[in-house]
């Protein structure tokens, strides 16, 4: 490992780095983004992102992890006090031994290909950061290829969402989109290459059980709001309407869960599909 920064005050370059925590319009003026964690770290590196900087706790005797880290991954090496690191952190308990900076991906739909076999999410204007996390670890655990965030949304980057991800984050591609528009263009160019891309919305009160739809074929599973649901925009999208056939006092689930249970009976129906069932 080569000679590394040492920060030992709360100066600029660490203020910059604080600001990335809690301030979205400062992680996209900067481009970057904070990442803990030895799995969100690993997978980072491993799937080849971009890491600006890896910043260390100077005061303690780094774990074989995090001393191969440093000298595998690129970026700078920043020596850091645990009580700066700690600020640094979103969590409250024990100090990381390392934090890396990360460069954010570009929000280009085309990030998401699609083939015959294509499983893929939309979450439209989610406003709790720690759902989207945990729609893309979903999507991850369940054969998803990628996931479109649009609207005005939380933010995929925020470090709720990143810890939520479980690293997940960097195994799928996660776009951020304005409008339902563009992720419409995106499926009209995949159908225009002969993929008969089905989108297929979520609502309590959907037309059809999940259970009972076809979802072995290149299938976009929309998720709406946590509170409002699916704009108008996407339900007029939507090819059809599923609905998850819940009982007891629940009136619907989460907005998470339900991407999950969605996202479970794909890859279950595709499973059989394989097996012969």
């Amino acid at each position: 490992m080569g000679e590394a920064l040492r920060i030992t005050r709360r100066n600029a370059r660490f203020q910059q780095w604080q600001a990335l925590l809690g301030n979205r319009n400062k992680r996209q003026r900067a481009g970057e983004f904070l990442v803990q964690g030895v799995r969100p770290i690993t997978l980072a590196v491993e799937h080849g992102w971009p890491v600006r900087a890896l910043i260390y706790n100077a005061e303690r005797s780094l774990s074989r992890w995090a001393s191969e880290l440093l000298d595998a991954a690129g970026g700078e090496h920043v020596a850091m006090t645990p009580e700066l690191i700690g600020e640094l952190s979103d969590k409250d308990e024990d100090v990381p031994e390392l934090l890396a900076v990360v460069g954010l991906p570009e929000d280009d739909p085309a990030r998401v290909t699609a083939g015959p076999d294509f499983l893929g999410l939309v979450f439209d204007r989610p406003t709790t950061p720690g759902n989207i996390g945990s729609m893309v670890r979903s999507a991850d655990a369940f054969g998803g290829a990628g996931v479109f965030v649009t609207g005005h949304a939380a933010d995929p980057y925020d470090p709720k969402s990143v810890r939520a991800s479980t690293g997940s984050l960097f195994a799928v591609p996660v776009v951020r989109s304005r409008s339902h528009r563009e992720v419409l263009q995106w499926a009209a160019d995949v159908r225009a290459q002969g993929v008969p891309l089905t989108i297929v919305g979520t609502d309590e009160h959907g037309t059809a059980d999940i259970a009972d739809l076809d979802l072995t074929g290149p299938v976009l599973l929309a998720i709406g709001n946590e509170t409002a649901g699916l704009s108008a925009g996407w339900r007029e999208e939507c090819d059809v309407m599923a609905r998850i056939p819940i009982t007891g006092a629940a009136s619907s689930l989460n907005a998470a869960n339900a991407a999950t249970v969605v996202l479970y009976e794909a890859a279950r129906q595709r499973a059989n599909l394989l097996r012969g069932s």
